[in-house]
């Protein structure tokens, strides 16, 4: 059975290796499929994406890496799928998932929606979030792959707003010692 693991995937995080990991331990084949979403601003083209998510589960057997415009429905019919795998991270994630998968099911009666509770560790964890911490110069190594974090870093040093931190992964120092890091922890550990 093949099932579409669709989203942004930008960046794609250790979350989502998680979903996908274990989804193939469920399905024969796992399509993780990148959606090209006109109303976001990517910080990574739908190529560049593609590769990194290729890159990262090029030792996981059973996943196939492609994109797709428009609707994840029309998508997976193409594919011969009829699952959507989605991971659930907070009660908000139920909720709209479940409101999209009934809408699925209105757009074609054999679609089924698979949820998988994310892995604690990573029940915070966001594209957003890591886009949001190293906007301001915090350390992502510990929530994305480490060759995906040095792509995040080269976005945010061509960014003007950010000013220059010396304690910046991207400086190749270490990030243990940074307030970043700290404040980061702090902000977790209130969530």
């Amino acid at each position: 059975m093949i099932a579409i693991y669709p989203g942004s995937f930008d960046p794609i995080t250790f979350g989502h290796l998680d979903i996908i990991e274990r989804g193939t331990q469920l399905f024969d084949r796992v399509i993780v499929a990148v959606l090209s979403n006109p109303n976001k601003q990517p910080l990574f083209s739908v190529e560049e994406r593609i590769q990194q998510i290729q890159n990262c589960t090029q030792d996981l057997s059973g996943v196939e890496v492609d994109h797709f415009d428009g609707l994840a429905v029309e998508y997976a019919k193409q594919r011969d799928a009829k699952v959507l795998l989605r991971g659930l991270r907070v009660l908000s994630d139920f909720e709209k998932e479940l409101q999209m998968a009934h809408t699925n099911q209105t757009l074609w009666q054999n679609m089924e929606t698979v949820f998988l509770a994310t892995s604690n560790e990573y029940s915070f964890l966001s594209s957003s979030v890591v886009k949001e911490i190293a906007r301001f110069g915090g350390s992502v190594e510990h929530l994305i792959p480490k060759s995906v974090a040095l792509e995040v870093y080269k976005c945010y040093t061509k960014t003007p707003q950010v000013n220059p931190n010396p304690t910046h992964p991207i400086n190749n120092l270490p990030p243990k010692n940074s307030s970043s890091k700290k404040n980061f922890n702090n902000w977790r550990s209130s969530l």
